[in-house]
């Protein structure tokens, strides 16, 4: 497990640490991308990431701290990587932690190998792009398959 501390926050992929109620509230009421997703779902895609990274306000060195954001990373970690779930919760935006979060991913360790990494976003391009992601170059090649309703 990996940590990183920051101005009273830090960053771990320690999945013990993560808040699934938190993680749960915020995708389900509140993500444009995954509103009604139920619990179970949040928790097996939780337990099938090799990397989740939860951002908490408090002190790691007693592992005290309020889940205040949430990522994972759907990959192989050797040619495929989709960033997935990335969130701050509202009252602890505007404080750098997306760039932060955005920035301890995209160096981590395990992806340096990683040929593809992709995302999807309604409204953060002018974050990602700081961080190398860029439109798709032929959009035509990709394929989706989407089963409506999902929850």
């Amino acid at each position: 497990m990996d940590t990183w501390v920051n101005e009273g926050f830090f960053i771990s992929t320690n999945k013990q640490y993560l808040d699934v109620d938190t993680i749960h509230h915020f995708l389900s009421k509140e993500a444009y991308w995954s509103k009604g997703i139920p619990k179970e779902v949040v928790i097996k895609s939780i337990e099938n990431t090799p990397l989740c990274f939860g951002v908490y306000k408090g002190d790691i060195s007693n592992r005290v701290g309020e889940q205040v954001g949430f990522a994972r990373v759907i990959t192989d970690l050797a040619t495929y990587a989709y960033l997935s779930d990335v969130f701050i919760l509202p009252s602890y935006r505007k404080l750098g932690l997306s760039k932060w979060l955005v920035s301890i991913i995209t160096n981590h360790h395990e992806l340096q190998g990683v040929r593809r990494f992709m995302l999807a976003t309604k409204d953060a391009h002018s974050l990602y792009s700081k961080y190398g992601f860029e439109p798709l170059d032929d959009p035509k090649r990709f394929m989706q398959k989407v089963r409506q309703p999902p929850y």
